[in-house]
């Protein structure tokens, strides 16, 4: 494939180049119409497509995806614009409840402002006769009515709401549903991120992943790269399997990192920080992972070839995290990073570890930690103190807590604004620029592989609207086209 007449973004905007795609990589870049292909030769053995100057750049990553729990989204009943427990029953008892196999789901809220508590006998005045789980929007707790509580075991449990552990169990639980039909979901949701400009994702979803993705691919799949990452429940399976980091499964299937959760999340009150919560004195969060525990974690998957991804959400996660890479000598990465104290910004590129972060986070959170941070927002998720002080960003979605569109993450990073919102500490702000090469994993040049997303403006010139509703004409993996509207 030739693609004439393009542009490529950061390059000069007057220069139109011909770039030739030979078996899934970039084999030759050269000045618009040098070449004789270029001019229409009708030997040429590449088919020509004329981007009319439209701009290429490479394909789009979403750092931290959690597959099944995204597929299933669309399925789920959306309580995303609930602003209390009362309204959540109040909508659940109103409406005609899409159920399966017996159990209604909803997903999406989030209670961290809400003015009254979310409780079993609340949920069971909405419904009673069917069991029902809500999960929350940062996928950290869930709230079942008496029914889901017998159903997933926890008959005695006293307010049916769930946080962490608890709520990771059943929100794995729910996650069991059959191949044929999550590979359909997976399927619909992949052409949508490929339209998107998604070339690859990195899949943090909590069970073994690795014969799903092996599954989809032998019957077809072919929307954009994965690399799947193993849970401590999993870590002997993967060393006995001899799995690495980086290894190659098959040509768009690779092994990620090894991923363990050291504290829990904003909106559950879980987050492990300095200072406790206000109004809750004795709250400082919660350390899932005593730190001797997690170096112990970090060491045995580093010495077999699983390169650690932490997640670590308040400030004393995070300081607990580098303290834990330091002690092992290892390279790796912290996922989300949200709160960090000015004492370990420096410590992350000392120690060579990427902050994997969700820019859409901070929009997500933003009146929460104005009210569970006061004083310490300026830094939440602090992209500009972290590439200041040298830190490797990787950006993501954390899907579906947040679209997995990298272009809502690259707007929230550059604009720190959303639904015409002011910017959220603008001091905080990243480049386009910036925010583009935390979202990619390759470049336009020769010997690259051909991972491209065609694009009508230049992103460098658009502003972070413009840049949340930026039109894809084309994404192109490995040489041919996942998506196509040229």
């Amino acid at each position: 494939m030739k693609l004439t007449n393009a542009r490529i973004v950061g390059d000069d905007a007057s220069a139109l180049v011909d770039v030739t795609l030979t078996e899934g990589r970039i084999s030759a870049i050269e000045p618009h119409g040098r070449s004789a292909d270029a001019a229409g030769d009708a030997s040429a053995d590449h088919d020509v497509i004329d981007l009319d100057g439209r701009w290429i750049m490479p394909g789009l990553w979403d750092q931290h995806v959690h597959s099944s729990m995204w597929a299933q989204q669309s399925q789920r009943i959306d309580l995303s614009h609930t602003t209390s427990a009362t309204e959540v029953a109040v909508t659940l008892a109103t409406s005609v409840l899409p159920q399966s196999e017996g159990i209604i789901v909803g997903q999406g809220f989030r209670d961290a402002l809400w003015p009254d508590q979310p409780t079993r006998a609340l949920l069971d005045s909405a419904v009673s006769d069917i069991a029902v789980v809500l999960v929350s929007g940062d996928l950290h707790s869930c709230w079942l009515n008496s029914l889901a509580l017998e159903r997933f075991g926890f008959y005695d449990h006293p307010t049916g709401f769930l946080r962490e552990e608890e709520a990771f169990a059943v929100g794995s639980a729910l996650s069991r549903v059959e191949p044929e039909v999550l590979d359909e979901w997976i399927l619909t949701g992949a052409r949508e991120a490929a339209s998107r400009g998604v070339v690859g994702i990195v899949d943090l979803e909590m069970t073994w992943e690795f014969e799903n993705w092996q599954r989809r691919m032998l019957h077809g799949f072919d929307l954009f790269r994965v690399r799947v990452g193993v849970y401590p429940r999993f870590l002997e399976r993967a060393i006995f399997e001899g799995l690495a980091t980086g290894q190659q499964l098959a040509p768009l299937l690779e092994v990620g990192p090894f991923k363990i959760i050291t504290d829990g999340s904003l909106n559950t009150r879980t987050a492990y920080c300095a200072e406790s919560y206000p109004g809750e004195p004795h709250n400082r969060g919660v350390l899932n992972i005593p730190t001797d525990e997690l170096i112990e974690w970090i060491r045995t998957a580093s010495n077999a070839g699983l390169s650690p991804a932490v997640h670590a959400i308040g400030d004393d996660a995070n300081t607990l995290a580098l303290d834990a890479f330091e002690a092992v000598g290892c390279r790796g990465r912290i996922e989300h990073a949200q709160l960090l104290s000015a004492t370990d910004l420096p410590r992350f590129a000392a120690l060579g570890i990427a902050a994997s972060v969700q820019p859409e986070h901070a929009m997500d959170d933003r009146d929460v930690a104005d009210a569970l941070w006061p004083g310490r927002n300026d830094r939440s998720i602090a992209l500009r103190a972290m590439l200041d002080s040298g830190v490797e960003l990787l950006m993501g979605s954390d899907a579906p807590v947040a679209p997995l569109d990298p272009w809502a993450a690259i707007a929230s990073a550059v604009s720190r604004s959303r639904d015409g919102r002011e910017a959220w500490h603008p001091e905080q702000c990243i480049t386009v620029a910036e925010a583009l090469t935390a979202s990619v994993q390759s470049s336009i040049a020769v010997g690259e592989v051909a991972d491209i997303v065609v694009t009508r403006k230049n992103p460098l010139d658009c502003s972070g609207e413009e840049l949340r509703s930026m039109r894809v004409d084309a994404t192109i993996l490995a040489g041919r086209f996942t998506h196509n509207e040229l």
